[in-house]
């Protein structure tokens, strides 16, 4: 099956600054795809890329196939953007834009679809209001919806939801993952790392222009330090060759150890030592390391070895 996304070795400077160096990966069709970097990393620079907005100075980007550059038509009609700023034409309203928006794609009676996306998106409400009379998060869901008026394979979200309120945030992730379960692919830029912990089955983390990790979430939650195991004993105490895995112990309950874990294969070996020690455990419970602690954990190293550490 050919990829939603294929990009190839792709370089992109501006004025002696390299913004990407090299990125290469493929985003499988159906995907929900995480994008994720401090500022400065290339993201932006890598979206405009996708989105043909700019061209590479090396390497190639594909969307469904559709070279991005050479065949630059059919690979916009893949292609779905919901840009990170508020852009939007004043003399409008909301249905009149969407409808404008449709234009662009040589579509004609696309109205069955406008209303839906706009019953989904709780724009129904605000379609004949212009668009300068709305509030910033209402503008952002007209984005959303510009996005999507032409039923894009491929749908890209940068920033959807910086600045905006819970409601939207809500009804947004309800109607993309709707449409990510019917078979859209979905790339997502964000640095609310729980919604991308929520929603990402892979994720791609970018510095300086580099791909530093990829992998799917799962992989990166079990391989990277920060995990740890909380044992309540009932009788008997911790083996002197466990305290060094204590994190911290609890001072209101003597018998509460909090033990550092970096793999699940190694709880095994702690439980066993426990055994053997004659200590019964009372309750257990293993912590797994969130999205943010790998995030910092993958960022610092990325920095101290100056390489990719995928």
């Amino acid at each position: 099956m050919t990829a939603a996304i294929q990009i190839d070795s792709v370089e992109k400077s501006y004025k002696g600054f390299k913004a990407l160096k090299g990125v290469s990966l493929n985003i499988e069709q159906g995907e929900f795809f995480g994008l994720l970097g401090p500022n400065g990393a290339g993201k932006t620079t890598l979206i405009s890329t996708i989105a043909g907005l700019i061209r590479p100075d090396v390497g190639s980007v594909r969307i469904h196939g559709h070279d991005v550059v050479k065949d630059f038509r059919d690979a916009r009609m893949k292609l779905g953007v919901v840009p990170q700023e508020l852009v939007f034409d004043p003399f409008f309203t909301v249905r009149e834009t969407l409808r404008l928006q449709s234009g662009y794609f040589g579509l004609k009676n696309n109205d069955k679809w406008i209303d839906e996306v706009m019953e989904n998106l709780d724009l129904t409400p605000k379609a004949d209001v212009n668009m300068r009379a709305l509030s910033g998060g209402m503008k952002r869901r007209v984005l959303v919806a510009q996005a999507l008026v032409h039923k894009p394979p491929v749908i890209v979200l940068d920033e959807p939801t910086a600045g905006v309120d819970v409601e939207l945030r809500q009804t947004l992730w309800k109607f993309i993952s709707r449409l990510n379960r019917e078979g859209h692919t979905v790339v997502l830029t964000t640095h609310y790392l729980e919604e991308a912990q929520a929603m990402c089955q892979r994720v791609a983390m970018l510095k300086t222009g580099n791909v530093v990790a990829l992998d799917t979430m799962s992989q990166l939650l079990r391989r990277v330090s920060g995990s740890s195991l909380v044992v309540h004993l009932k009788h008997g105490g911790l083996p002197e060759g466990l305290r060094h895995l204590v994190a911290h112990d609890e001072h209101n309950d003597g018998n509460k150890y909090t033990l550092r874990v970096n793999e699940y294969s190694e709880v095994e070996g702690i439980l066993a030592r426990l055994r053997e020690s004659g200590a019964e455990i009372d309750e257990m419970q293993l912590q797994q390391a969130d999205l943010e602690d790998i995030f910092i954990q993958i960022m610092e190293g990325a920095s101290q070895a100056g390489v990719s550490i995928r």
